[in-house]
């Protein structure tokens, strides 16, 4: 783990139906910290109890999440107030906030030729060996998802995230040159 600077973290938070998954990056190769949070009951409560903490200690600068409303993934309405709590969270801090479509997560990771959720897992686990025994099993058709794939779509979050600010910098760049 790095000793990042003060505020320089990117947090990527991914909800599940037994709590959440979290992941801080210092950079886009270099990983700071990263749980799994099981709540019992009161799950949104105990999820928003747990990121204060998180917040507290880690002081992200950004927070991402994968787009929770307006998509045509359904999402229960646990999920969608709580992905709601955390927006408003960050706001209350001065954290930034940043969400991705579930098809911009997808797209940065086709390039490498991993397409399904289980893909885009492996490819995160073959990136950041901290990762690599973490990574749950391929699901079975009448399985749900593992526990600990939240961990994994966090994580992805954040590396789209890194990878289109990229591009949106580099566009930014050839523009001013072009101008």
């Amino acid at each position: 783990m790095t000793a990042p600077t003060a505020g320089s973290l990117v947090l990527g938070f991914k909800p599940s139906s037994h709590g959440f998954g979290w992941i801080a990056f210092s950079g886009p190769f270099s990983i700071h910290d990263w749980g799994l949070s099981d709540m019992g009951r009161e799950k949104n409560e105990g999820c928003i109890r747990k990121l204060e903490t998180l917040l507290a200690r880690l002081n992200p600068h950004t927070i991402v999440l994968e787009a929770f409303e307006g998509t045509k993934e359904r999402r229960s309405e646990r999920i969608v107030r709580l992905c709601r709590s955390v927006v408003a969270l960050a706001h209350n801090r001065g954290i930034e906030i940043a969400i991705y479509a579930k098809t911009e997560i997808a797209a940065c990771f086709v390039t490498i030729g991993a397409k399904s959720r289980h893909e885009i897992a492996c490819a995160v686990a073959r990136s950041f060996d901290i990762l690599r025994d973490r990574l749950p099993p391929p699901r079975k058709a009448w399985q749900g998802p593992h526990r600990r794939m939240p961990l994994f779509e966090a994580a992805a979050a954040v590396l789209t995230h890194y990878q289109l600010g990229a591009s949106r910098l580099f566009d930014d760049l050839s523009a001013s040159a072009s101008a």
